[in-house]
């Protein structure tokens, strides 16, 4: 039986090295400032934030388009004819990319669809683990492919600190009252993934160090250790708060702790220095 052939989108926030390590196929979502649109990944975050502070003009972010998704199953099936494409969907409910995957796929064979629900590097940490599950079941059918990634994302958690809450109220996510009130207490509200939607669950008051060292306590009670843990980080977080966290959660037992750096897609909404925790439930 030959390979399944894995696609998600950049917004996964997975590197060009780790998707050429596990044969994934990343498909660009897109960013608009400055009056051009751009695909993401293919300029640093840093550009987009300098942007937003000269101009104050908001990044927005759209998803992958039919097109996009025509271009890579096209190219896909001519180099690996026979060959299934499992495509490992951004939520569905945050963006139009898995419907424009399932337009591209209306007409041709072979191509199974799933829905994370989940963002950045919870699921890169599905893609991640489906790759490995087919590198050690290479007899898996597309069809089980499929079970098996849904079963694996229902397991993932992810739990986000913006970096920067002005991007939160820019964008209209957070009020003017709510966002003085946070200012004013130092409150750093908890972004989480639940069925698919990314939702402020609750508060923590401090500095960031101190919400982070929180954080990976509260957060880590709840996830396996000996599974794979990912430290999410937005460009200008505090390089001692990073090497505190990954501290941390060694001392909590996990041995394998990767750092995810934020793309344009999440940067875009929670700007810089922003910090999160993604492993699977026990």
């Amino acid at each position: 039986m030959k390979p399944i052939l894995l696609t998600a989108e950049s917004g996964s926030d997975i590197t060009p090295e780790i998707a050429q390590k596990y044969g994934v196929t990343i498909v660009p979502m897109h960013v608009s400032f400055g009056g051009e649109t751009r695909d993401d990944g293919s300029f640093p975050t840093t550009e987009m934030f300098a942007h937003y502070a000269k101009t104050r003009e908001l990044p927005r972010t759209s998803g992958c388009t039919p097109h996009d998704f025509e271009v890579t199953f096209e190219r896909l099936q001519a180099e690996h004819p026979g060959q299934g494409i499992l495509h490992l969907a951004y939520s569905a409910c945050t963006t139009c990319s898995m419907q424009s995957a399932i337009i591209a796929s209306e007409d041709r064979k072979g191509i199974a669809i799933v829905d994370t629900k989940q963002v950045s590097a919870a699921q890169a940490a599905v893609v991640i683990a489906v790759a490995d599950y087919l590198a050690a079941n290479p007899e898996t059918t597309l069809e089980q492919a499929a079970a098996k990634a849904e079963e694996i994302a229902k397991t993932v958690r992810m739990g986000f600190f913006p970096g920067d809450l002005d991007y939160l109220r820019a964008g209209g996510r957070v009020s003017n009252a709510a966002y003085l009130g946070a200012k004013l207490l130092s409150l750093n509200p908890l972004i989480e993934i639940l069925d698919g939607k990314l939702l402020s669950t609750k508060k923590y008051r401090g500095s960031m160090a101190k919400v982070v060292a929180k954080l990976v306590d509260d957060y880590t009670e709840n996830l396996d250790p000996s599974r794979p843990l990912y430290l999410i980080y937005g460009e200008g977080l505090n390089e001692k708060i990073r090497l505190d966290a990954e501290r941390f959660a060694k001392d909590k037992g996990f041995a394998q702790v990767s750092w995810v750096q934020t793309g344009c897609v999440i940067a875009a909404h929670s700007g810089p220095g922003s910090f999160g925790i993604v492993g699977f439930a026990k």
